[in-house]
């Protein structure tokens, strides 16, 4: 069964609290938090997708409004009871993966196991710079922490040597914590990197019905290649409600659809803002909280 979920970026923790909470009640599968961690002066790094449609014509721009992911979700747990709580994307790789299992850990546990965890490898070079991370080993680094995560939230004591971390046996957590994997990128190595190793995939931009059909037969294509199978939900993001046109996309069996937030959650006010999202969900169809409780 398909999904409607919302990416929302450039909003305050309030903003994205309100927002979650609104669309709790409504039925929006989950609500996917962009992240950067600041914006550089002058910066010169292209996104991956320029050259394709973009949401965000400048991704970070002096006004852009930038929050920790794990903080908004922990605050947008306390206020929901069912939405997801997903990343598209956090750059694990600008982080020491240890610190960003024990957030992970503390958020999946306090939200019931809601957590989402999208993950990039980054593009903003000047980000990496700033922090004393090699931007060009990215990618080895990405799978390297995605890894020390898995071992992480097993609850199992585990040491570590690879190219990027070391260190001698811990225990992060005293149980079990699993979470899902969900691995972003259009470029052919990203799609290879999501069919190797990710439990998921989120697309990156907003790629149009044949564009999204042509990157999910291409994932699917590799993890056969790869020998994977099972269950591999492929999240994209949708530029429109319109039905015949949501349609198309699950014709070809891309059922876990994501809308631009800032598209619907729209207003002078509170109570404005919830009609505009309110509407939306009537038209998509989404079971509200009260419909879900009374069956």
């Amino acid at each position: 069964m398909g999904s409607i979920g919302l990416s929302a970026y450039g909003m305050t923790v309030a903003e994205l609290v309100e927002l979650a909470s609104c669309a709790d009640e409504l039925g929006f599968d989950a609500l996917w938090l962009g992240e950067h961690v600041f914006r550089p002066a002058g910066y010169g790094s292209e996104h991956p997708t320029t050259g394709t449609v973009q949401h965000h014509t400048t991704i970070v721009d002096t006004d852009t409004e930038l929050t920790d992911p794990w903080i908004a979700h922990a605050a947008i747990a306390a206020v929901t009871s069912r939405i997801k709580l997903g990343t598209a994307v956090y750059v694990t790789a600008l982080r020491h993966p240890l610190l960003t299992a024990r957030a992970t850990i503390s958020v999946q546990e306090f939200s019931g196991g809601r957590v989402l965890f999208g993950v990039g490898s980054g593009w903003l070079e000047e980000e990496f710079a700033a922090l004393g991370v090699p931007f060009r080993s990215r990618f080895s680094r990405t799978e390297e922490c995605i890894d020390i995560l898995r071992k992480s939230w097993s609850g199992a004591e585990f040491g570590h040597a690879g190219k990027h971390f070391t260190f001698e046996p811990l225990q992060v957590h005293p149980r079990p914590t699993p979470i899902p994997v969900v691995l972003g990128g259009n470029t052919p190595p990203a799609l290879a990197r999501a069919a190797r190793l990710g439990d998921a995939w989120f697309a990156s931009g907003t790629p149009t019905p044949d564009e999204a059909v042509e990157l999910v037969t291409e994932l699917r294509r590799l993890r056969e290649e790869f020998g994977r199978s099972g269950d591999f939900p492929c999240y994209v993001r949708v530029a429109t409600t319109d039905p015949d046109v949501l349609a198309r996309y699950r014709a070809n069996g891309i059922d876990d659809l994501v809308l631009w937030a800032d598209t619907l959650w729209v207003g002078d006010s509170p109570e404005e803002r919830r009609r505009n999202l309110t509407a939306a969900a009537n038209l998509l169809g989404l079971r509200t909280l009260d419909d879900a409780v009374s069956r």
